[in-house]
């Protein structure tokens, strides 16, 4: 008599189930898994309990009344010393800032200085991050699979392209170096940000984020541009209003969506009065980008005054001008026989589907402009052929 005996099949099934399933892909470890703000919760911790001082792990986390041993304590200690915010790991005794780490997180630094430090943890000893911005540094924010190309070029995995980049768009946003201007993101030198802050901490200046700026520029207000190579430069005069009302809004639109993507192929930096001195001022400075500048762009709508006056000199000098428009704005009678564009803004539905046409349509101007001058009439040459002003 057998006793026990096993299936023909048993050992067969056994083998079966032991099988290794396929192995998993460790994320990448060229960059942090987390943005720099979340990083900053344990070091900023550490700068309220122990005065940015070493401090006993188990003793910090009981301060902040978290579990040391959470996989979410873990993984928050692993990205701070990811971005060299701090030193120490989660099982380590003690855990201490970085000297860039505790300027990062002191709210007795400057806001200039809390930038540089931040600024450095955050992107410029992230190569990927670091890449991303000197590519990019001084453009529009560009599509995301833009971006993600550069991050694979910069040996970033192809599936952890996506995640890099959003890490560092976060992140840039957060330290203010992308930032709206012009009804479009863009990312700012680091030079032009700390311009915009105190050079001193202010009484409002916090532990828990950014600083708050009391003094100093204002991060919307405009920096001083002088040029010399005026065969770059596209100045745009527009109606500008004050910031927040509807015509700013205007300004930025046209601008970041139609006039600044229309002239991409020229090569032409477009600027726009605001940027060399304050609104509703006829400055020497205007007056000088409206007689130099390669090229003008006159919005016409709202009938700003200041707009005219300055179309009307440039009219004189004979120079390359294109005009537009609102479509709800009738255009003046002295102007409406010489094309102008108009932009149907009456909804968003009208607008969008045709923002690709009327970029077509100011380039189409802007190339007959430049390519011979004297062949694009205006109210003066019209009606004095031969008037000529030199300089």
């Amino acid at each position: 008599m057998r006793l026990s005996e096993q299936p023909k099949n048993a050992n067969t099934s056994k083998v079966a189930k032991k099988e290794p399933s396929s192995k998993r892909v460790r994320r990448t470890s060229l960059f942090p898994a987390s943005t720099f703000e979340d990083a900053l919760t344990i070091p900023l911790a550490i700068q309220k309990h122990a005065a940015g001082q070493k401090i006993r792990r188990l003793t910090l986390f009981d301060q902040i009344g978290k579990s040391p041993d959470s996989g979410g304590s873990r993984q928050a200690i692993v990205n701070a010393n990811k971005y060299g915010l701090m030193k120490g790991s989660y099982s380590a005794e003690h855990l201490e800032l970085t000297p860039d780490g505790r300027i990062a997180t002191s709210s007795e630094a400057s806001p200039r200085e809390k930038l540089t430090a931040r600024f450095k943890l955050a992107i410029d000893k992230i190569q990927p991050f670091k890449k991303l911005y000197e590519s990019q540094k001084g453009s529009k924010l560009p599509a995301s699979s833009v971006l993600e190309d550069l991050a694979k070029e910069n040996e970033v995995p192809a599936e952890d392209a996506k995640e890099c980049v959003q890490t560092f768009i976060v992140n840039a946003k957060y330290l203010g170096i992308l930032k709206s201007m012009a009804g479009a993101e863009r990312f700012i030198p680091l030079e032009q940000a700390l311009e915009e802050l105190p050079v001193v901490a202010s009484k409002t200046d916090t532990d828990d984020g950014q600083a708050t700026v009391s003094s100093g520029k204002s991060a919307s207000e405009p920096r001083s541009i002088v040029e010399s190579d005026w065969d770059k430069i596209c100045f745009y005069i527009s109606p500008i209003g004050e910031e927040g009302t509807k015509r700013r809004n205007h300004a930025d639109l046209f601008l970041g969506s139609i006039v600044e993507p229309a002239l991409e192929e020229f090569g032409l930096k477009v600027v726009r009065a605001d940027k060399i001195g304050k609104p509703g001022m006829i400055t020497s400075q205007v007056l000088e980008y409206i007689l130099k500048s390669k090229l003008v762009i006159a919005d016409l709508s709202y009938h700003n005054p200041n707009v005219f006056y300055e179309l009307s000199l440039r009219h004189v000098c004979r120079l390359p001008t294109v005009q537009v428009i609102r479509k709800c704005d009738p255009i003046p009678f002295d102007l409406d026989q010489f094309r102008t564009i108009q932009v149907d803004t009456a909804s968003i539905f009208t607008m969008v589907p045709n923002l690709q046409v009327y970029k077509a349509e100011i380039a189409t101007q802007v190339r007959a402009a430049l390519k011979d001058p004297d062949s694009v009439d205006n109210p003066v040459s019209t009606y004095y052929p031969t008037l000529r002003v030199s300089f």
